[in-house]
């Protein structure tokens, strides 16, 4: 029963993501949602725009965000061997939240490249993303270097406090104005993909998602130790390095079009092992996969429900679901210590 859990998932996501299309701070009949998703003409222009500009693609970046963070914080935890590894631990978000803030902070939200100037949304995203890829680079080179994860592990907290801290001054010296840009992109939030966006974006992620699903059987034999992954023929240094290059595009590709998402990454890996009862990563995999879509897709479904009042932040939605489940992993590892 427990193996079928991943295909029990589906229609949960799917009801989700009906959810997220037929519900927000515009009331839109159903009738009028069915009838615009498959071509037709809604009773008023505006509607129309709504659901495809807006509800469509902001649910199919929730659906593709929460897997994408969920797998990397799955690989994450299998490879250090740590069950509080998760995205941001290798300073990857870090990393986006310095080109983010070097854009909003430092140049007013506008990015320089040659005789060129970007603007808006599409500066946001790009210096963001450059930034994570950044991170990812230097990670990979000192993964080129080191044989110890736990070395890797450190190495990556600390660069992610080097970056933190250059960020806490571009804070200090910023305008106003900045200073709250850059607090609402560091908020998260899944309407940050235009229609127009969303191809390249679900092609990164499904990209990302496939170089995962690939390194199933290497994980699997991680799980018994390095010295018997060896054994089974398993090249640890490439296997490390395929990891970090899919969780860095991953991390990367999300942060820069959403913000820092919390708790997905860390929390989802937890609650699909509670459910599951096994580390196999032939069906933890595709389980932490469509629950990360799920409680994405439910996060996204509550911050648009208060209608008029505007919509809720995601970073003040996720730890309400991430906290408690971390808090149990930490107390039934402190039990089984005794």
């Amino acid at each position: 029963m427990r193996h079928a859990l991943p295909y029990l998932m589906l229609p949960a996501v799917a009801a989700l993501l009906a959810a997220n299309l037929l519900y927000g701070s515009i009331h839109i009949p159903a009738s009028e949602v069915i009838t615009i998703l498959l071509g037709g003409e809604g009773s008023q222009p505006s509607w129309s725009y709504i659901i495809w500009e807006s509800r469509l693609p902001q649910a199919i970046t929730a659906l593709l965000t929460g897997a994408a963070l969920a797998v990397s914080g799955l690989m994450l935890q299998t490879t250090f061997n740590n069950p509080l590894a998760g995205p941001d631990i290798l300073g990857i978000n870090s990393g986006a939240g310095l080109g983010a803030a070097i854009v909003l902070l430092l140049f007013g939200g506008i990015m320089p490249a040659g005789n060129l100037l970007f603007s808006g949304s599409l500066a946001l995203v790009a210096s963001a993303f450059m930034g994570a890829l950044s991170v990812t680079m230097l990670i990979l080179l000192f993964a080129s270097r080191l044989r110890s994860n736990s070395m890797l592990l450190i190495i990556g907290m600390m660069i992610g406090y080097i970056v933190s801290s250059i960020v806490s001054l571009l804070n200090f010296f910023s305008t106003a104005e900045g200073v709250q840009s850059y607090m609402m992109w560091g908020m998260g939030n899944f309407g940050g993909v235009s229609r127009a966006q969303l191809p390249l974006f679900s092609t990164l992620i499904l990209a990302g998602l496939g170089t995962a699903v690939s390194l199933i059987k290497p994980l699997n034999a991680l799980l018994l130790g390095e010295r018997y992954a060896r054994n089974l023929g398993v090249n640890i240094r490439r296997t490390r390095i395929l990891l970090l290059l899919s969780t860095g595009l991953l991390v990367a590709v999300t942060t820069a079009y959403c913000g820092p998402i919390n708790f997905i990454g860390l929390a989802v890996p937890h609650i699909a092992r509670l459910m599951l009862g096994t580390s196999n990563h032939r069906t933890l995999m595709p389980a932490t996969l469509l629950m990360g879509s799920l409680i994405a897709l439910l996060c996204n479904l509550i911050s648009i429900l208060p209608g008029d009042h505007g919509l809720l932040p995601l970073n003040a939605i996720t730890p309400i679901i991430g906290a408690p489940i971390i808090i149990h992993v930490i107390m039934n590892q402190r039990k089984s210590l005794r």
